[in-house]
């Protein structure tokens, strides 16, 4: 028996397929920030470089990327619950052969496969939310979301850093993916048990060529810029930038020809047309840059530079996520009001944050004291809090149900495409900054400082643009409210 979507917010099982939802958003998030501070010790473990080191985090998300539209659509094809329970399911065995990858290669392809089915599961969450829960319910089904998956970030570095130091069976950094495999069958259970199917559109068809666009464009632009430095830059990487750009726009005139003829489209040209969405998957992307690359930044500079444990590593940063756990609860208790306010005010306190940040990182002398960077990745994450709550809410805000899971699917590829670019930028800044010092394993302490000084622009930059677009959308609003009071 199916559960009709018009009915959002009157199936009785909603809040407990809630909680299984979360649990999905929770191991995926996990996996990213347990990541980052293990990177140091697969360096020394597995003999990796810092290329090796970046495609450990890159693969995982640019499968991701790729993965996340074909299957938010799937999900309205063959139903929400079905591609949920498989993605868990991959991204469960996936873990495991993470665990017991015994070498770089063989964990870089994991990564890759994990990434793929996450990217089956993850566009479900917000699809099936946004069906089960009704208009009024939403913003705060939506801040739930957030504040959950906010605790999990906290406790991801803490988690990672504790499995890593404890050293369990002598496995080292291993338990961190190994810790996936009761969870993830746990969440199958509840997941077959408490979520209600929902009946796919059978309207909705696929569209493979599509796919393959969207997925060629984000490998043509990604790889070069990861790649890039390792191989001198030559003319190839930026033939290959170029096709990428190329392939984006094929893409968007292929859905533009799909929607003309009536047939099924991979991102609807409705959306593509709707200034709303498409300016709020701009700024998704712009957004989601940051973090990848600039925390696998900081876990290299805490652990390698400055010999911090991994656990010490986790624990410097653990009021990023604090920040992003209390704005995010506020924000769903605002209940939606206020959206492009909180725009602005988030965007000011991560523009505010990350120069405290870069402040911090310049009085680094012979040795690093952490509590200093406490309070300045505090302020970033509350400013974090503030716009990826009302992010969501805008965005999905202009997507019909018919087409929640694409509109989700897409809002996640974005996002991830954007989180693979921030950490390839980073990365080049960054290592190349640091190769002048002498790179990972011979550097000393002023070029740790340096490079990472160096690093932090990258983010600077994003947020301004961030705090320009926010600042766009309020002065539309408020040209919207005057009309519409005369």
């Amino acid at each position: 028996m199916t559960h009709s979507s018009s009915e959002g917010g009157s199936d009785p099982r909603r809040h407990r397929a809630m909680w299984v939802l979360l649990a999905a958003s929770v191991m995926n998030l996990l996996d990213i920030t347990i990541v980052n501070v293990a990177l140091p010790r697969m360096e020394v473990d597995l003999g990796a470089t810092s290329n090796q080191l970046e495609w450990v985090s890159a693969i995982y998300i640019l499968a991701f990327a790729a993965g996340l539209l074909p299957f938010g659509r799937f999900g309205d094809i063959l139903g929400r619950k079905r591609i949920f329970l498989w993605g868990i399911g991959g991204f469960t065995a996936a873990s495991v052969l993470c665990g017991i990858a015994p070498g770089i290669g063989t964990l870089i392809a994991a990564r890759m496969v994990q990434g793929l089915a996450a990217a089956m599961m993850i566009p479900q969450t917000l699809a099936i939310i946004q069906v089960l829960f009704s208009d009024a319910e939403r913003p705060k089904a939506f801040a739930r979301f957030a504040s959950v998956t906010s605790v999990a970030a906290v406790c991801g570095p803490i988690i990672g850093g504790a499995l890593i130091s404890f050293d369990i069976g002598g496995l080292d950094w291993r338990p961190i993916f190994l810790v996936n495999l009761p969870f993830g069958l746990l969440a199958i259970w509840a997941g077959i048990r408490w979520i209600t199917p929902i009946a796919p559109d059978p309207d909705m068809r696929a569209d493979p060529v599509g796919v393959l666009l969207f997925a060629s464009a984000s490998l043509l632009v990604v790889f070069p810029l990861v790649e890039g430095r390792a191989f001198g830059w030559p003319w190839w990487c930026f033939v290959l930038i170029l096709a990428g750009g190329l392939a984006a726009a094929a893409f968007v005139a292929w859905e533009a020809s799909r929607a003309a003829a009536g047939r099924a489209e991979l991102l609807p040209a409705s959306l593509l047309r709707n200034p709303m969405f498409m300016a709020g998957i701009v700024t998704v992307m712009l957004f989601a840059s940051v973090p990848p690359g600039f925390f696998m930044m900081l876990a290299l500079f805490f652990q390698s530079g400055f010999d911090l444990t991994p656990l010490q590593s986790g624990l410097t940063t653990v009021t990023f996520p604090l920040g992003i756990m209390a704005t995010s609860t506020l924000s769903g208790r605002i209940n939606g009001r206020f959206p492009e306010g909180r725009m602005v005010l988030g965007a000011v306190l991560l523009l505010i944050g990350m120069t405290w940040v870069k402040i911090a990182v310049g009085n680094v002398g012979e040795t690093l004291d952490p509590v200093q960077f406490l309070a300045p990745l505090g302020v970033c994450g509350l400013g974090m809090g503030f716009v990826i709550v009302t992010l969501f809410q805008i965005v999905l805000g202009h997507v019909p149900r018919r087409d929640a899971g694409a509109g989700s699917g897409s809002l996640q590829a974005f996002q991830q495409v954007g989180g693979a670019l921030g950490i390839a930028v980073t990365g080049q800044i960054f290592f190349s900054t640091l190769s002048h010092g002498g790179g990972l394993g011979t550097a000393g302490p002023e070029a740790w400082t340096r490079a990472v000084g160096a690093g932090i622009w990258y983010p600077l930059l994003a947020y301004v643009g961030i705090l320009l677009i926010s600042l766009l959308a309020l002065r539309q609003s408020g040209k919207r409210s005057a009309v519409s009071s005369q």
